[in-house]
Order: C-alpha cells, then sequence, then structure tokens
C-alpha cells in the first residue's frame, strides 16, 4: 500500500487527532512494526521481503527504492515532519545513518513482521522481540552520545508509534495449515496477540516510553492483497477479514484502556484506521473526486516478479498516478 497525497492526508488528520491527545513537546519520534512504517531496515538483513526494485520509491527523493514500502514517505515520515522534527526518520540498520541521525528520530521495524514470533518466521524477517532488543542498544547509544541526563529526557518525551498485526492474520493464521490456526480458535489467537502487545507496551513503559501510540487494523479484507487473491468472487473486499479486524481492534481498546489504569503518567491512545479507510472504500468521492476506484489499478492478469526464490505476485500499475486509493503493492 503506497501513499497517495489526499488519503495520507486525511489518515494523518485522524492521527493528528488522537497523537495531539498525548501533549505536544515531541523531541523525537521512535517506530516499531511491519512494512507500513518499515524505513528500509529489512533491505539489511537476510529476507526476500524487500522493496529494493522499482517502482517502490518512485515518488521520493531522487525517485530511487529506499526500502519504504511505498512509491514515497511512509506515515511516520509525515507525522516526524508535522511535529517539525525532520523530514523522514531512518532505518536503524541503515549503514548510511549514525547515532548523530538517529538523536530525534528512529525507525526498527521490520516488513512482513508482527506480535508473533511465527510471523516473522514466514519470510524470515525481525521479530518484534528483535525490534525491542536494538530499542535498548539505541538507548544506550544515545546515552553515550548525549549523556545520560539528555538522553533520558529524549526517552522520556518522544512519540512511540507501533504498527503491526495485519501480516499475523493474512501471512500467518490464515493461510498455514496445522499452524497456529490449530492451535488456538480465532478468539484464542487475538487474545494472544493481545496479550503480546499489552506486554510490549509494558516494557516501553518500563524503559522510559510515556507517550505511546498503538496502531489497530485497517479493513483488512480490502487490502490488494486480499481482493487479487478472491478471483473467485470477483475480487471483492472478504468480510471475515473485515471482522477479524474490527474484533482485534476492539481487544487491543480493551488493552490500552487497562494499561491506562495501571501505568502511571502514561498517555496511551488506540490509533484506530478502520472506520476512515473503510469509508474511503465505500465512498471515495467524497473525499476526492479525483478518485475514480475504490481500490487499486490491475490488467486482467496478474504479472510476477520474481526475487530470489519467491515468485511474488504483483499488480500491474499504470498511470495516471494518484487516482487510486492504493497505488501500489
Amino acid at each position: 500500500m503506497a501513499s497517495n497525497g489526499s488519503l495520507w492526508l486525511l489518515i494523518l488528520t485522524h492521527l493528528s487527532l488522537q497523537i495531539c491527545r498525548i501533549e505536544a513537546k515531541v523531541p523525537a519520534i521512535i517506530v516499531f512494526g511491519d512494512s507500513t512504517v518499515d524505513a528500509g531496515n529489512n533491505n539489511q538483513i537476510s529476507t526476500i521481503l524487500k522493496s529494493n526494485f522499482p517502482p517502490y520509491g518512485r515518488d521520493f527523493n531522487g525517485g530511487q527504492p529506499n526500502g519504504r514500502f511505498s512509491n514515497g514517505k511512509i506515515p511516520t515520515d509525515f507525522i516526524s515532519e508535522a511535529f517539525g522534527i525532520k523530514p523522514t526518520i531512518p532505518a536503524y540498520l541503515d549503514p548510511t545513518h549514525n547515532i548523530s541521525d538517529f538523536a530525534n528520530g528512529v525507525c526498527f521495524a521490520s516488513a512482513g513482521t508482527g506480535y508473533d514470533n511465527a510471523t516473522s518466521d514466514v519470510l524470515s524477517v525481525m521479530p518484534l522481540w528483535k525490534e525491542m532488543e536494538h530499542y535498548k542498544e539505541y538507548q544506550k547509544k544515545l546515552r553515550d552520545y548525549l549523556g545520560e541526563k539528555n538522553a533520558d529526557g529524549i526517552l522520556n518525551e518522544a512519540l512511540y508509534l507501533i504498527s503491526l498485526g495485519t501480516n499475523d492474520f493474512l501471512e500467518n493464521y490464515n493461510v498455514i495449515p496445522r499452524g497456529r490456526s490449530s492451535e488456538f480458535s480465532l478468539e484464542e489467537y487475538q487474545d494472544f496477540l493481545a496479550g503480546i502487545a499489552r506486554n510490549f507496551v509494558t516494557e516501553l513503559y518500563q524503559l522510559g516510553a510515556r507517550k505511546i501510540s498503538l496502531s489497530g487494523l485497517p479493513p483488512m479484507g480490502c487490502l490488494p492483497l486480499v481482493r487479487t487473491t478472491n478471483m473467485l468472487s470477483a475480487r471483492v473486499c472478504v468480510e471475515e477479514n473485515n471482522d477479524i479486524a474490527k474484533e482485534f481492534n476492539q481487544k487491543l481498546q480493551e488493552v490500552v484502556g487497562k494499561l491506562k489504569n495501571d501505568l502511571a503518567g502514561i498517555h496511551l491512545v488506540l490509533t484506530n484506521p478502520y472506520d476512515i479507510l473503510w469509508e474511503m472504500f465505500q465512498s471515495p468521492g467524497s473525499f476526492d473526486t479525483s478518485w475514480h476506484s475504490l481500490g487499486y489499478q490491475t490488467s486482467t492478469d496478474l504479472i510476477t516478479r520474481f526475487k530470489g526464490d519467491l515468485n511474488v505476485p504483483v499488480t500491474k500499475l499504470t498511470d495516471p498516478k494518484f487516482t487510486h486509493l492504493f497505488q501500489q503493492v
């Protein structure tokens, strides 16, 4: 899923209303999650899941692929810019950056990961616990660089953004035979993931984080990956997946409510993208009359990109740009 100027303006307005409740002073943005917020970490690990080939990056600075799963900036870049911090947030594993670049914003996210370690195993990406380990390493480097008092001030006042969960269902529970679906009922698995989210936020809090935005799931059944593979039903949205997203978002809301009661001084919000994206799917003209599709452009046939040993089906993209909610895979 890639950024469209009108789309992200609307979504970021929604995010800003949520995040502003966390208080205004934000010296740094610290990011955890999956491809929705990965700024290039997967380029530096041994995985086939990378975005280091066109058309990714075509509208980014220089027009080159950079590891973001987008034609341009990703949501966290826009949020950083909106807070007046810097125009983009660098990936922690990017060798062209160092602690001076990370002091006011850093991304630990890895595309393809999820709350569940088994999800990260599917495509050999960084599990969430490894993102946390990198964050702990970053804390030490920041204290060495700025001194303990200054570093702790940044870590306490920073805005922490967490965005993941879709892959746990679309790449794991829903599709792997004799996997998690044989161990858990759907509700049990949602509770399992919500418990991991709770523990992750709690650990961040114990490490000094106070301003945290936890992202819910979008209407998963309407994502291009799901609709493209739903060929027997005319590639319409898969309501079962949308129901899963809504149910899980409710569980995350309960987690947020409990943590706000249990953790003194935490400013925690659930940023739920479901409703605004669903409205866009249903009534695109209400947002921007230049949009003339609910979904994405595709040819009758799928084309295939060969990357490593995996055949990755992608939709054929056509111009003009910025007339569809989803512009790229």
